[in-house]
């Protein structure tokens, strides 16, 4: 028997509820969570003075002194920002469980036809089962459903009860920024690192920081593109014009990531092409099966496969090194131009540590002020993207097609 609704061949609504509904509430929730993040910047640029004086001013930054307001701004913005969140992901989620549904039903369908052709008993029993698989992975799929809405629910929950007046611990503060920030905090340790292996402040070898950065900027390009909000700004930044403060910032932090992993991530593809090759030419994994092992024990085989193994490892290991350190040192696309009949190679090199410098000191700073609210304001970020913009252009993007040009161009001439 199948009764009226979306699944009428199942019987029943294993994944019910509405995607439009959820995603109309999460869009709600992420403006909400914008305007109370700049009325929170608001507050702070009134508390701060740098955009109100007199005897007004003073009264009002007087009542407001030590007052709860800018911190359940703050708090109210990431919880309401972390509820949106999690409705994102659960209207991706519900969308797929609706997606199964339809199929499960469609497969209902078919079964319930077969069964109502089927005329012999033993046809009549097959359709039967048939049928029976399909509502039984449909009962799977409506709990597959509940658990992840009773877990999405949880975790709004979650959210919502840091909202003001409940005030957070210090951890949880902490717990919550690191949260909110990983990105920046990753590629500012990568920004240092490269700081570090510029100016050798470490024993470390150079090419080990330099392809942790390239880790390091890999993974906050990661974050930054799987997060909702980033790829809304971007998406309202070229789609609709509002090229605000969060736009730019957005997109150098997504452009800087990517060029820093490309290097690294080019040296580990090239140079592990090359350790490999370099082993299967030597022959050195075929020399088990050689001839004269027949008389090999199968402890002596497994030591053998051991050596061989970290042969090959170390052939990897030593290819990898050798392209971090020389992408490392690749000269910047910009050496090779010419201006005047005079290459640019010596002014690159100039202004290639302070640039360096730059870059880490915008990136620390801008962590700091995520974490310090009277650092935390639009005319410190409009002062970092002016100075990161044109380095990103300057010196990132022909520093990073200098190193993909070198690697390409081995890469080429090895194949």
């Amino acid at each position: 028997m199948t009764v009226a609704g979306p699944y009428p061949h199942l019987g029943f609504d294993p994944a019910p509820g509405s995607t439009d509904l959820v995603r109309d509430v999460h869009h709600r929730l992420s403006d909400c969570a914008r305007e109370m993040e700049k009325a929170h910047a608001k507050v702070t640029r009134l508390m701060n003075g740098s955009y109100w004086e007199g005897d007004a001013a003073v009264a009002f930054r007087a009542q407001l002194e030590g007052g709860p307001l800018p911190l359940n701004l703050r708090n109210g913005a990431r919880s309401v920002a972390k509820a949106a969140g999690q409705l994102d992901l659960w209207a991706g989620e519900l969308e797929e469980f609706q997606r199964r549904a339809r199929k499960l039903d469609g497969e209902a369908a078919e079964a319930r036809e077969a069964l109502r052709r089927a005329r012999g008993h033993a046809a009549q029993h097959t359709a039967r089962e048939d049928l029976d698989d399909v509502l039984k992975r449909a009962r799977t799929l409506a709990g597959e459903h509940e658990e992840t809405a009773h877990r999405r629910a949880r975790h709004i929950a979650d959210a919502t009860h840091r909202l003001a007046p409940h005030e957070p611990s210090a951890w949880d503060e902490f717990t919550d920024w690191l949260g909110d920030n990983l990105p920046d905090v990753l590629s500012a340790c990568a920004a240092v690192l490269g700081v570090i292996a510029l100016l050798g402040l470490t024993a470390v070898a150079p090419w080990m920081l330099f392809l942790a950065a390239g880790l390091l900027s890999g993974a906050a390009f990661g974050l930054r593109v799987s997060d909702p909000e980033v790829l809304s700004s971007l998406k309202d930044g070229f789609t609709k014009g509002e090229l605000d403060i969060d736009f730019w910032s957005n997109l150098l932090g997504v452009a800087g990531d990517f060029l820093g992993m490309l290097p690294g991530l080019g040296a580990v593809a090239k140079g592990s092409y090359l350790g490999l090759r370099s082993v299967g030419e030597s022959g050195e994994l075929l020399s088990l099966v050689a001839s004269g092992d027949e008389g090999l024990t199968l402890g002596q085989r497994l030591a053998r496969a051991g050596a061989n193994a970290g042969t090959a490892l170390r052939s990897v290991g030593s290819s990898i090194q050798a392209e971090a350190e020389a992408a490392g040192g690749a000269a910047s696309f910009l050496a090779h131009s010419r201006v005047c009949g005079g290459r640019l190679a010596p002014i690159v090199e100039k202004i290639d540590k302070p640039a360096t410098i730059l870059g880490a000191g915008t990136a620390v700073y801008g962590v700091t002020s995520s974490f310090v609210d009277t650092l935390d304001n639009d005319a410190a970020k409009t002062v970092g993207n002016l100075l990161d913009g044109p380095r990103t252009l300057g010196i990132d993007v022909p520093a990073t097609l200098g190193a993909l040009h070198f690697l390409l161009r081995g890469a080429g001439d090895a194949s």
